[in-house]
């Protein structure tokens, strides 16, 4: 099965639907299969006594509250329509993550492919039966979450009609330290819930998705933005449109180098066996007659004549020709 790859625009475009098309672009160039926004009402998300996080106090400042933030970053019903059209033309699945219950159901009468559960939903239960009824396909990020968080959510989103659900373990730091991101949960939450498993990266750089590639993997979300340098809480830890295409493109070798896990000769080594395997050949002149032995017998390369492995089968006959040195016993001896 192919791995998925989100490019998850989040906030980015910075409330621009210029930008947002841009990076609908850069996306679709970079080679990932989806591009993913946030669909949120601030009003409905925040209090007006929310906090903003310390990364997001870093990166904007902590002079306005996360909801006067957010206000200057939402998108309208219609943008997101716009969007999904867009998607459409440049040939790349559109995804938005919804973060109250009115987004739930406006995003459902886009018929979206899965519904993307961010980890600070997980424990919205409103939320979660809302999104289960709807019963498409559901990839949730477990940032932040004990084992038994997950359980319960899947319990409710199991019991309320919910799709094929899919796991990912994130981490919700941005950006994440790598001694935090913990890869090896992935296994766990595959073992224990028996469901296919990705990564929702926060990190900087491209080397730990990659590396969640190669673990097995089947969805891997990561933030892109056009410049780094721009306004927004989420720009610095994401990664230029450069990045997000030589991710993509380490990925997919991933992909192609894990193979079917079968294990037999390539196409590509099959003209090597000959060149690197060894043959039983004479280590000296042996007249027809006499009889082979380990002393007039050696093992070197090419490996197309008869094998060592079938040492003790030539070993004590009687020539049936002459051979001159180095040349390959005959299967004809083996006869």
């Amino acid at each position: 099965m192919s791995i998925t790859i989100i490019a998850e625009a989040g906030v980015n475009h910075n409330g621009s639907m210029e930008l947002a098309k841009q990076m609908v672009d850069q996306a679709k160039a970079a080679g990932a299969d989806y591009i993913k926004f946030q669909t949120f009402r601030p009003e409905k998300l925040v209090s007006k006594y929310a906090e903003k996080a310390e990364y997001q106090k870093k990166t904007t400042g902590s002079e306005e509250n996360q909801l006067q933030m957010l206000k200057k970053l939402a998108l309208s019903q219609d943008d997101f329509r716009e969007l999904k059209a867009y998607c459409e033309q440049a040939g790349i699945g559109f995804i938005s993550t919804p973060f109250d219950l009115d987004s739930i159901d406006f995003l459902e009468s886009l018929d979206m492919d899965f519904w993307k559960i961010p980890s600070g939903e997980i424990t919205n239960l409103p939320y979660l039966i809302r999104i289960a009824k709807t019963g498409r396909p559901i990839v949730m990020s477990t940032g932040m979450c004990q084992m038994e968080e997950v359980e319960d959510a899947l319990k409710w989103l199991k019991e309320s009609g919910a799709g094929d659900i899919t796991l990912l373990h994130c981490n919700t730091q941005y950006p994440t330290p790598m001694e935090d991101v913990n890869l090896n949960a992935m296994h766990s939450l595959r073992r224990q819930f028996h469901l296919p498993a990705g990564y929702s990266d926060h990190t900087e750089g491209i080397e730990v998705p990659i590396a969640a590639a190669a673990l097995g993997a089947v969805v891997i979300e990561k933030h892109f933005t056009l410049d780094k340098t721009m306004e927004g809480p989420d720009q610095a830890a994401s990664l230029s449109p450069e990045e997000l295409t030589a991710m993509v493109r380490a990925i997919r070798n991933i992909e192609n180098a894990l193979g079917s896990g079968e294990k037999g000769v390539t196409p590509s080594e099959m003209a090597n066996r000959a060149v690197a395997r060894k043959s039983i050949v004479a280590a000296g002149n042996i007249r027809k007659g006499d009889i082979f032995r380990e002393s007039n017998l050696a093992i070197k390369r090419p490996g197309d004549g008869i094998s060592p492995m079938r040492w003790f089968d030539v070993l004590g006959k009687a020539a049936k020709r002459d051979y001159s040195e180095d040349e390959l016993i005959a299967e004809e001896e083996l006869r």
